[in-house]
C-alpha cells in the first residue's frame, strides 16, 4: 500500500476546494478556530508543502492574510541525500534560527510552521543541542573574547578578514564583527578588555555601522555538533560503523583535525547523541498536507533509497575515480514510511484538495475555485483586455462580493490599478494586507502586493491575480552563446591566478585549463577557485559568463560558492542603475518642458 492510500485509511480529514493561494487563508482560518477551541493557549498547525515553490507562496501569502500569526519556516536542504556538497549556508542559517524558535517557544504561543515534504524526513540536531548552544549578550556583560571566538567555531561559524555572508565572523583587536542567523545584517561587538561596550549593526557592503542593538542572540550556524567531544563521538562511530579509516578518507582526517568538510552534515548522526525529528519540535501540533505532497513523500522515500544503494556500489568512484563515499544508514539520517505514519497516526491531521468531492464523502468544502483567466482576451486582436477585466470585477462587485487585485510588485500594483481606473473603474484603495481589506467600503477594490500563481474565487471573496491577466511573468533572454574562436581567445588570454568575475557566482581566481571526464565524455574546462578551497569547473563553451575582474587583485576577497554576497552587491547596483535612470528621465523631462530665448549666432 502506498503512502497515499495509507493516509487514505488512516481518517484523514479532507478539506476540499482548497486551491493554491487559498490554502494560506484557510490555514489561518483553521489556526483562529484551534485558539478557540482551545481557550486562546498555544496552538501550532505544521503544514507540508509539496517543495519549496509551495512553500515561498504560503509564506507570502500568510504574511498577507494573517499578518500578526507568527510563521516559522523549515525549509530543506538544497541538496540531494547522500550528496557531496553541503547545503547552503543562507539555508542552514535559516533552519537553525527556525528551531531556535521551536525549541524555545513551542507551544506558547499561537503559530504555523511552514515546511517541505523534504524537510520533514530529515532527522534533526536535538533541541537540547540548539538551547545549549545559544548565548544571550548585552552591553556591560564581561566576556572573555577568545572563549567567544572558539564558541563561535563550535557553533559552525567560519572566521574570515571581512565578514559579508551569514555564518561568519571576524576579529580585529577588540573588535568581533559577526553575521548570526535570522538578523538581515551582521553585528559589529565593541569590548574594551573583558567588557562588551556596545552592540551595532552594519552594512556588510560599506561595513559602515547603523543602528545600536541592546540584546543580541547568539544561535549555532551549522546542524553538525563541533568541538572535542562531538569530534571524539564522530571518530567512534565512523570507526564503529565503517571500519578503520584508510589514507584516502579526506572526512575522517578533516574532522579528526577539528576541520570543517565539504559536505559533513551529510553525516550528521555521527555528531549528536541522538537525533530528533520536526514532530518532535512541534510537540502535539495539528498537521496539514497539500494533496500532492502525499504523492511527494513515496518519490522521496524511493529517492533517498536509490541514492544509499548507489554510494554502496561505489558507481562514482568507479567512474570519475573520486574517493570512496561511505553513507550513513538511510534510518538514522531520515524518517522511514512506518516512521512517518507512526508520527502522523498520533495526531489531528488533514489533507488539501483543489477538487469537489460528493457529499456522503464527509470532506469539508472550503468552496473556493481558481478564478477566471483571461487567456481569449489576451490572445485575440483587438481585443479590449482590461475592459474584460473591470467588466468582471464589476459582475463580482455587484454580487456583493470583496475584491483584491493582487501583483507581484508595488510597480507592477501601480501599472494595473492605473489600467483599470482609465476603464472606468475608479474605486480603488491600496493595501498592505487582508485585514486593511476587509475594512474598505463593499464598492471599493483594494490593490495588493501579493505573489500568487493563480487567483481564486469563493463565495464572497475574488483574488484577481497578475497572471490571470498578462500570462505567465516573463523570463529573461537567453544570452548569445559566443563563436568558438572567441571561446578560444579568451580562455588563452588567462593567465593563472587571474581574478575573474562569474555573472552567477562572482568572484573567483583562475587556476588552470584543464580536462573534465564526466559520463565517458571528455570536456575542457576552466578550474576556478573560490573562498573556502570550493572549486568550479566552467566548461570553455560558457566562457561568455564570465568576465575580467576590473580591478588590481590586491585586496580582493574571493566570493563563496552558493552565498549570498554576489547576489546582495549585484540587487543594489541594480537599484543603484534604476535610481539613475529615473534621475536621467527626470532631467530629459524637464528640459523637454523648458524653453530658452533663441540665440542668433554671429
Amino acid at each position: 500500500m502506498s503512502t497515499a492510500e495509507t493516509i487514505g485509511a488512516n481518517q484523514a480529514i479532507r478539506f476540499t476546494g482548497v486551491v493554491e493561494g487559498h490554502d494560506a487563508l484557510v490555514l489561518a482560518g483553521l489556526l483562529r478556530d484551534a485558539q478557540a477551541a482551545g481557550g486562546g493557549a498555544g496552538e501550532t498547525i505544521l503544514h507540508v508543502a509539496r517543495d519549496d515553490r509551495r512553500l515561498d507562496q504560503l509564506e507570502r501569502g500568510l504574511a498577507f492574510f494573517a499578518p500578526k500569526v507568527r510563521v516559522v519556516t523549515v525549509p530543506a536542504w538544497d541538496t540531494v541525500p547522500y550528496d557531496r556538497i553541503g547545503p547552503n549556508a543562507e539555508i542552514v542559517a535559516k533552519r537553525m534560527a527556525s528551531l531556535a524558535r521551536l525549541a524555545l517557544g513551542a507551544g506558547k504561543e499561537p503559530m504555523i510552521v511552514l515546511t517541505t515534504v523534504n524537510s520533514v524526513l530529515q532527522r534533526l540536531p536535538p533541541r537540547a543541542f540548539v538551547r545549549q548552544s545559544m548565548r544571550q549578550l548585552a552591553p556591560g556583560q564581561r566576556i572573555d573574547l577568545n572563549r567567544l571566538s572558539e564558541r563561535l567555531v563550535n557553533g559552525g561559524y567560519q572566521r574570515t578578514g571581512t565578514v559579508m555572508e551569514p555564518g561568519e565572523f571576524a576579529v580585529r583587536g577588540g573588535i568581533l564583527d559577526v553575521f548570526p542567523p535570522a538578523r538581515q545584517a551582521p553585528v559589529r561587538l565593541d569590548f574594551f578588555g573583558d567588557t562588551l561596550e556596545s552592540i551595532k549593526s552594519f552594512d556588510p557592503e560599506t561595513q559602515r555601522t547603523q543602528k545600536t542593538i541592546q540584546k543580541l542572540i547568539l544561535m549555532p550556524v551549522s546542524e553538525c555538533a563541533l568541538g572535542e567531544d562531538a569530534t571524539r563521538r564522530f571518530r567512534q562511530r565512523y570507526v564503529e560503523l565503517f571500519g578503520g579509516a584508510t589514507g584516502d578518507d579526506p572526512l575522517y582526517q578533516a574532522v579528526s583535525e577539528g576541520q570543517r568538510f565539504p559536505g559533513m552534515e551529510h553525516w550528521l548522526p555521527f555528531f549528536h547523541e541522538e537525533l530528533e525529528t520536526l514532530f518532535d519540535y512541534v510537540g502535539d501540533a495539528r498537521v496539514t498536507l497539500d494533496e500532492l505532497s502525499v504523492d511527494a513523500l513515496d518519490n522521496r522515500f524511493e529517492q533517498i533509497r536509490e541514492h544509499y544503494d548507489a554510494r554502496l556500489e561505489g558507481l562514482e568512484a568507479q567512474t570519475f575515480g573520486a574517493p570512496p563515499y561511505k553513507p550513513v544508514p538511510p534510518d538514522r539520517m531520515f524518517i522511514d514510511c512506518s516512521e512517518w505514519l507512526a508520527w502522523l497516526g498520533r495526531r489531528e491531521h488533514a489533507v488539501f484538495t483543489e477538487f469537489r468531492e460528493n457529499e456522503d464523502s464527509g470532506a469539508i468544502d472550503k468552496g473556493a475555485r481558481r478564478s477566471r483567466n483571461f487567456a481569449p482576451e489576451r490572445l485575440a486582436e483587438g481585443e479590449d483586455l482590461f475592459g474584460a477585466v473591470v467588466g468582471h470585477i464589476k459582475s463580482r462587485l455587484n454580487a456583493r462580493k470583496r475584491v483584491i487585485v493582487a501583483a507581484w510588485t508595488a510597480g507592477a500594483r501601480e501599472r494595473f490599478g492605473r489600467l483599470i481606473a482609465e476603464r472606468g473603474l475608479e474605486k480603488l484603495r491600496q493595501v498592505a494586507n487582508y485585514r486593511e481589506a476587509l475594512a474598505l467600503p463593499g464598492d471599493q477594490v483594494a490593490l495588493a502586493v501579493l505573489g500568487l500563481e493563480h487567483g481564486f474565487e469563493t463565495d464572497d471573496l475574488l483574488v484577481v491575480g497578475e497572471q490571470d491577466v498578462l500570462g505567465d511573468r516573463l523570463v529573461r533572454p537567453r544570452r548569445r552563446r559566443k563563436k568558438a574562436v572567441d571561446v578560444i581567445t579568451e580562455a588563452a588570454a588567462l593567465s593563472v591566478g587571474d581574478l575573474v568575475v562569474h555573472a552567477d557566482h562572482g568572484i573567483g581566481r583562475f587556476e588552470s585549463l584543464t580536462t573534465v571526464e564526466a559520463l565517458g565524455a571528455r570536456h575542457d574546462c576552466l578550474e576556478l577557485v573560490y573562498a573556502g578551497g570550493d572549486k568550479l569547473f566552467l566548461p570553455v563553451e560558457n566562457i561568455e559568463l564570465l568576465s575580467r575582474y576590473g580591478q588590481g587583485g590586491d585586496g580582493a576577497q574571493l566570493d563563496r560558492l552558493g552565498g549570498a554576497a554576489w547576489q546582495s552587491r549585484k540587487a543594489r547596483l541594480k537599484q543603484r542603475l534604476r535610481e539613475i535612470a529615473s534621475e536621467l528621465i527626470q532631467v530629459a523631462a524637464q528640459r523637454m518642458v523648458r524653453s530658452a530665448p533663441e540665440m542668433t549666432p554671429p
